[in-house]
C-alpha cells in the first residue's frame, strides 16, 4: 500500500489474517532480537505527512520487540528550500552538496534542529523515546574536509567547501543511549579539530555508524523502488562485484553514487545485510524486516 492509496480499514480484515501476519513476523522478530538495525531516512518518507507518521510508528514497533533502531537522516529538499528563502540555489558535483560557510550555516539549522526535532517529536509521539545527536554530541562524528577527485583528472581535486569526509564514529553516545531504551536520531554534521562544521553525507555516515556499531541491517530510504537497471526494472540482489559493473558502465550515478558506495562499504566491512529500500510504500520498514516479501534492493559483499 502506497501513501497515495486508499487507507486499508482494519476493521473489515479478517481477524484470523491479521494472527497470519504477525505469526508470519515472528520468526523474524526473533532473529533480529537485540540487533542494531541503522536506518537512513530521507526522500519522500521525510515529507509527506501519511509517510511521516508510517515511519515513526515502524520504529516505534522495532524497539518495542526488541530491536535497536538508529536513525540517520537526510534532509535535501528542507535544506533547498531554507537555501531559497535566502536567495541561495543549491549546487551539486557528483552527489555531493557544494557547501560554503553561509550555506553550511543554514545546513546546520535545518538539520540539527527543524529536521531532526520534528523526526523527534513523531517517534516521541507514537510512544518511543527518541534523542536528537549532531556529531559533536559526545564526539560522534570527527570529520575532517573532503577532498573530491576530478573525474577528468585524476591529479586534481575539487573543493566543495565545508563537505566533510569522516575520520572517526566514537559509537559510546549512541549505545549509551540503546542501552536505556532511548532511539537515537543522527544528523550527519561532524566537527574538525579546530571545532568547524562539517556536512556530511547522510547515507555514508548512516553506512559507516553501522559498520562501527557491528549493526545486523543497515536500511536505506530512497525515491526509487531500489536500484535499477538501465532499463528500470528492479536488482533485487546485488553482490560487490556486480555494483562495481554497475558503476563502470554509468547505470548508478548521481545521488545513488555515495548511496550505493556507502551500502557496499557497510557489507564488505561485516553488517550483514544492507537494504535500498522504497520510502514511498507506507510501513515499508516493516514489509522489509518483518515479512519475506521486502520492497527493495538487497546488497550482500559477495
Amino acid at each position: 500500500m502506497t501513501a497515495t492509496e486508499p487507507n486499508l480499514n482494519l476493521a473489515t480484515v479478517p481477524a484470523s489474517l491479521k494472527a497470519d501476519v504477525l505469526a508470519e513476523a515472528l520468526p523474524f522478530i526473533r532473529r533480529f532480537h537485540g540487533k542494531t538495525i541503522v536506518i537512513k531516512y530521507g526522500g519522500n518518507a521525510m515529507t509527506e505527512p501519511a509517510l511521516q507518521e508510517a515511519f515513526a510508528r515502524d520504529v516505534v514497533l522495532l524497539k518495542l520487540v526488541g530491536m535497536n533502531p538508529v536513525v540517520v537522516h537526510g534532509g535535501g529538499p528542507q535544506i533547498d528550500e531554507a537555501l531559497a528563502k535566502i536567495g541561495k540555489k543549491g549546487e551539486f558535483i557528483q552527489g555531493m552538496r557544494v557547501t560554503d560557510a553561509e550555506t553550511m550555516e543554514v545546513v546546520e539549522w535545518v538539520l540539527g534542529g527543524e529536521v531532526q526535532q520534528d523526526i523527534v517529536g513523531f517517534i516521541n509521539h507514537h510512544g518511543g523515546k527518541a534523542v536528537g545527536l549532531t556529531g559533536r554530541d559526545g564526539g560522534l562524528i570527527r570529520a575532517r574536509k573532503l577532498l573530491m577527485p576530478d573525474k577528468n583528472d585524476a591529479s586534481k581535486t575539487i573543493d566543495v567547501g565545508q563537505v566533510g569526509e569522516i575520520v572517526q564514529i566514537d559509537p559510546a553516545v549512541v549505545k549509551a543511549l540503546q542501552d536505556d531504551q532511548f532511539i537515537p536520531v543522527v544528523s550527519p554534521i561532524g566537527f574538525g579539530e579546530e571545532n568547524e562544521s562539517y556536512n556530511i553525507n547522510a547515507d555514508l555516515v548512516a553506512g559507516k555508524l553501522a559498520e562501527v556499531l557491528k549493526a545486523e541491517k543497515l536500511v536505506l530510504l530512497t525515491n526509487t523502488p531500489g536500484v535499477l537497471d538501465k532499463n528500470g526494472q528492479l536488482l533485487t540482489k546485488l553482490t560487490a562485484k556486480r555494483i562495481d559493473e554497475l558503476f563502470a558502465d554509468g547505470t548508478i550515478s548521481g545521488g545513488m553514487l555515495p548511496k550505493i558506495a556507502g551500502a557496499l562499504d557497510a557489507a564488505k566491512a561485516g553488517v550483514n545485510s544492507v537494504h535500498v529500500i522504497d520510502g514511498r510504500v507506507a510501513h515499508c520498514l516493516l514489509l522489509e524486516i518483518l515479512t519475506e516479501q521486502g520492497v527493495g534492493t538487497m546488497i550482500k559483499s559477495h
